[in-house]
């Protein structure tokens, strides 16, 4: 197939444990460009974060699409379009934290490139440090009067399978929402009709893309259904178990150029 488009998962994915993306995956990105084709971010971080630190990432300039948020939002560097979409209702974020309050967690939502939470613990501080983003505490009875793209749990790993355990009793009569687990740490909340899938057909419209027409790479279990939707859906090896059953092709790890090393094998000999 004649690929159009490469969009990438950042945390695990186009990243190495060193928080930039290597040398040799740099190369073939450009040279995949070089080609015509364009290359974008399918993250949950939110755009603003992104584009600020595309620079530190050694990526700054070969970025055309941007996918942010887990789908929410979407901005395009080549038509310079914006756009947000579908938040959660802040009465429903509210629900949320009280059916966890009793819980060894905290809780966080990333807006404008700030990470906001309500309160000041080990797990706020880790993720701000993680992500490099800063954080602020606020109170959520005055920061939740406005919907918001989605909420964020954030536990210690071996804690993970309790808030998934709670997280199956939760219901709402007045709101909606959608949740999973998105790093050994975090756990997602956000409105149902949000998904990296519907996030990359919103932004590939602008440029008379199919879904069918790119290829996508991802590790964590929110790049299940991209990965299952694209025309090649490309997995790093060290990848969730349920992303890599989507996959088209398992690639390298995150440390060992998995991304340079597959557009060099396969894309930049595609003709």
């Amino acid at each position: 197939m004649a690929i159009k488009a490469i969009m990438c998962d950042i945390d695990g994915t186009l990243l190495s444990s060193k928080g930039y993306v290597t040398d040799k995956t740099v190369e073939m990105i450009k040279k995949a460009r070089e080609k015509g084709i364009l290359f974008g971010l399918s993250t949950g971080r939110d755009v603003n974060s992104i584009q600020t630190l595309l620079k530190d990432w050694h990526i700054d300039g070969l970025v055309d699409l941007i996918v942010g948020t887990g789908g929410a939002e979407i901005y395009d560097y080549t038509l310079n379009i914006s756009k947000a979409q579908y938040p959660l209702d802040g009465e429903s974020i509210k629900e949320i934290i009280e059916h966890f309050k009793d819980m060894d967690c905290n809780f966080a939502i990333t807006e404008n490139g700030i990470i906001y939470a309500p309160k000041d613990d080990e797990y706020i501080q880790f993720l701000s440090e993680a992500d490099h983003i800063p954080y602020k505490v606020v109170n959520y009875d005055e920061y939740l009067t406005k919907p918001k793209p989605k909420l964020m749990i954030i536990c210690k790993p071996d804690y993970m399978d309790r808030i998934i355990e709670r997280a199956q009793t939760f219901k709402s009569d007045k709101f909606k929402s959608s949740s999973l687990k998105t790093a050994s740490d975090l756990y997602e909340y956000m409105d149902p009709h949000i998904s990296k899938t519907a996030g990359l057909i919103e932004i590939l419209k602008l440029h008379d893309i199919d879904i069918k027409d790119i290829l996508t790479f991802g590790d964590a279990d929110n790049d299940y259904d991209m990965t299952l939707n694209a025309g090649i859906g490309v997995v790093m090896a060290n990848g969730s178990e349920k992303t890599k059953s989507a996959a088209d092709y398992i690639t390298d790890d995150n440390d060992h150029d998995g991304i340079g090393n597959y557009i060099e094998k396969y894309v930049l000999h595609l003709d």
